[in-house]
C-alpha cells in the first residue's frame, strides 16, 4: 500500500490549533528502548568489528555492549528519570518479560508505559511469521502486565507493507514507526485508524552516538536546540519533543550526565508537559473530538 493510501498530506500551517492543558505549549515523550539480543544469532548493532574483517558467532564483546545497559546503565536511566518525576514509555521487546523480569518488574513498578517492540530485536521483514510475532508480542506484554500494549514500535523502525494492518486487528492504537511529524496524525488500515504518536531518528542515542560518533555533549545540545524551536512554535499550536535512548548507550558512565542535563533544564521550563505515548494519545483523540 502507498502511503498516500495510508495517510492525506497535512502542512502543519493548515491545521487548526492543537491545544495542551493549562496553556502547556510542548509535550515530552522519552522513550527508553529495552532490548533482548539473541546470543546465538547476528548482533542487531556493533560498537566494534571483530580483527581482519571475521563474523564472529556468538559476537561476544557486541553481545555483552547490550548486555551491560541491562545490567547498569537502564538503572542510571530510570535512577535519573525517578529523580525528576518523569514516567517513560519503554519500548520494549516482549522476551524481555521473560529473560529480564527485573527489568520488566521495575518498569511496571515504576508506571511506565510497555509500548511494543518485538518479540525480540529482529526486524519486521527479517521475522518468519509476521502475524505470529506481532500477537506473541502483544500477548506476553498482556500476561506480565495485565494490559494489553497500546502502541508499537518495530524493530529498527522496519514495516512490512502489512505491518500497519496486522498491528490495527491485533488492537494497537498507535505506532511510532512513522517519523513524519511534530504532531500526532492519524493513519488507515484495512481495518481502523491507528494514530502515529511523534517520535525520533533526531534526537535519538543510536543515530547520535553509535551512527555519527558524536561526542556526549551532543545529545543535549541537540535536544536543547530542538526544544527551543518547538516551545516557540508551540505557543500557536502543541508540538511533541521525542527523547529517544538505549541503556548501553545513554545508560553508560560518561553519558548519562547528559541524559540528566537535559531533564535538569526542561523540567524548571513552564509550560512543558512530560506525559507517555498512550497519554499523547488520549490528548489527540480527545482534541480531535472537540474540534
Amino acid at each position: 500500500m502507498h502511503p498516500r493510501e495510508r495517510f492525506e498530506y497535512s502542512a502543519i500551517v493548515d491545521r487548526p490549533p492543537l491545544k495542551l492543558p493549562d496553556g502547556a505549549r510542548v509535550v515530552v515523550s522519552t522513550v527508553v528502548n529495552v532490548e533482548n539480543w539473541d546470543f546465538g544469532e547476528v548482533i542487531p548493532r556493533q560498537v566494534m568489528t571483530t580483527p581482519a574483517g571475521v563474523k564472529a558467532l556468538p559476537d561476544v564483546p557486541n553481545w555483552a555492549w547490550h548486555e551491560y545497559g541491562m545490567r547498569v546503565g537502564f538503572w542510571r536511566l530510570k535512577a535519573a528519570l525517578d529523580g525528576f518525576g518523569v514516567k517513560a514509555t519503554a519500548s520494549i521487546n516482549a522476551s524481555v518479560c521473560l529473560d529480564y523480569p527485573r527489568i520488566a518488574q521495575a518498569i511496571l513498578d515504576a508506571g511506565w508505559e510497555f509500548m511494543g517492540h518485538g518479540f525480540k530485536q529482529l526486524a519486521m521483514p527479517a521475522v518468519e511469521d509476521e502475524r505470529q510475532d506481532i500477537h506473541k508480542a502483544i500477548s506476553t506484554i498482556r500476561d506480565f502486565t495485565g494490559k494489553a500494549p497500546r502502541g508499537w514500535l518495530g524493530p529498527g523502525l522496519a514495516e512490512t507493507a502489512e505491518t500497519l494492518d496486522i498491528l490495527a486487528e491485533e488492537g494497537i492504537e498507535y505506532i511510532c514507526d512513522w517519523v513524519m511529524d511534530d504532531q500526532p496524525c492519524e493513519m488507515k488500515t484495512t481495518t481502523k485508524p491507528v494514530v502515529m504518536v511523534p517520535y525520533s531518528v533526531e534526537l535519538n542515542d543510536i543515530a547520535i552516538m553509535v551512527i555519527q560518533h558524536h561526542e556526549s555533549r551532543v545529545l543535549f545540545e541537540r535536544t536543547m536546540a530542538q526544544f527551543e524551536r518547538l516551545y516557540r512554535e508551540g505557543e500557536e499550536s502543541a508540538r511533541v519533543l521525542a527523547l529517544c535512548v538505549h541503556p548501553y548507550v545513554s545508560g553508560v558512565a560518561h553519558r548519562i550526565a547528559q541524559f540528566e542535563r537535559i531533564f535538569a533544564e526542561l523540567t524548571n521550563r513552564p509550560g512543558v508537559l512530560f506525559w507517555t505515548n498512550e497519554q499523547i494519545l488520549d490528548w489527540y483523540k480527545g482534541a480531535r473530538e472537540g474540534a
